[in-house]
């Protein structure tokens, strides 16, 4: 990889010291590569001539874990594919399974899994640029960040009961139904994540130094991004409006306002205002399953057939049949019938898709997942070829890299 080394002719017309280009070693122990990448960068003074991207340092066995066990018992490994937005990568996994059982969900039920879905989005894009304005020595909007995420975190966890690895989806419903009071305290809470975003975007979005190191960084055209097979905020930062809740839609997206914003030339300071803008979108949409949800209130969350949807606990301890079936339930797992089934959704990071072929047993016989963390992270060194070695940093976080959902 490294160059021989060459004479540079001096002004006298005697030749200077040799040169030859410097090869770095960045992470995997490197708090800006989250501990699981590696950059072999070659540079050429500061700019970048050539870089390796070696993931794989984070590797838990993801698939074959599913493998392992039941259906039921795979859905906490998803939690930790993407854990800055895990409700949406339980959504994928239960949405295939549920494609195999070929189930009709409540209409409850789909409302209240995309105001899941959305409010797990809006922590996630709040972790992503906040993370990149600390990262470019932006503390201030950082905290700004940080607090509208602490508040979307008190609604998963008033919603579920826990703030990152949430574990609330369920095949053919729900951990259980939104609790009396949410929707007027979530109303609330997306009213002061706005008021919080506004005062956000004041004090970077013009920032002078924080446009000039994120503008015209890290640019990948449309044309390379549909070669790479990208999805999701960087794909549309490039100017394509590709976006499954629009062109695929699933659940009741069909049925909801809101639009798919999009960037120029796809490079950083694009992809970054692209991400904030999904925010107020994600926004709008809680705000009218909000309405539903009041509406509906005192509708079954859950299918109605006990082989598939265990049956409920004050159920289970007061009757011979549910508690049979709950048994047999945990012991042996749902029975699926026998096929292969392929689902996606649109993720934070882009398309999130399940494949899972049936045996018909009670445990999945292969599991296989397109993590879009994993697919976004491959143009990196092309992404950065060019640039200065500062610029590594904004570009890594704008494609947002999740080690557990490489998991390669």
């Amino acid at each position: 990889m490294v160059e021989p080394a060459k004479k540079i002719p001096s002004d006298q017309g005697q030749e200077a010291i040799p040169t030859e280009r410097q090869i770095l070693n960045m992470g995997p122990s490197h708090p800006a590569t989250h501990g699981t990448v590696k950059f072999l960068v070659e540079f050429d003074g500061e700019t970048i001539v050539g870089m390796d991207v070696a993931v794989g340092y984070l590797h838990r066995g993801f698939e074959k874990e599913c493998e392992s066990g039941t259906y039921y018992q795979a859905i906490p490994y998803t939690d930790r594919l993407n854990y800055a937005s895990a409700i949406l990568a339980n959504l994928g996994y239960c949405m295939t399974v549920e494609k195999l059982l070929e189930l009709e969900l409540p209409r409850r039920c789909q409302w209240a899994r995309v105001m899941a879905g959305e409010l797990s989005r809006i922590g996630d894009h709040l972790t992503r640029i906040g993370a990149a304005c600390l990262e470019v020595a932006a503390m201030t909007p950082f905290l700004y960040a940080v607090e509208a995420r602490e508040i979307d975190w008190d609604l998963q966890e008033m919603l579920c009961g826990a703030r990152l690895t949430s574990n609330y989806i369920r095949i053919g419903g729900l951990l259980w139904d939104v609790r009396p009071g949410f929707e007027d305290r979530c109303a609330e809470a997306m009213e002061r994540i706005r008021e919080l975003m506004v005062d956000f975007d004041k004090v970077i979005a013009a920032n002078r130094i924080f446009v000039d190191r994120f503008r015209n960084t890290g640019v990948l055209p449309k044309e390379r991004c549909i070669a790479y097979g990208i999805t999701g905020p960087l794909l549309r930062a490039a100017g394509i409006p590709y976006d499954l809740r629009k062109s695929q839609p699933y659940l009741v997206y069909d049925e909801i306002d809101f639009d798919v914003p999009i960037g120029l030339v796809g490079d950083n300071y694009d992809r970054f205002l692209v991400v904030e803008e999904e925010i107020e979108q994600s926004i709008r949409i809680v705000l009218q399953c909000l309405d539903v949800l009041r509406k509906t209130r005192g509708e079954p969350v859950n299918v109605a057939d006990p082989h598939i949807r265990w049956p409920g606990k004050d159920r289970v301890f007061s009757r011979m049949e549910e508690l049979i079936q709950q048994f047999k339930g945990v012991t042996e797992g749902i029975k699926v019938p026998a096929g292969e089934a392929y689902a996606a959704i649109e993720s934070a990071n882009g398309e999130l898709g399940f494949y899972i072929v049936s045996d018909g047993s009670g445990k999945p016989y292969k599991v296989r997942c397109r993590p879009p963390s994993f697919i976004n992270t491959q143009p990196l060194g092309e992404m950065v070829k060019g640039d200065l070695l500062a610029d590594i940093i904004p570009t890594f976080d704008m494609i947002n890299m999740i080690g557990g959902e490489c998991d390669r």
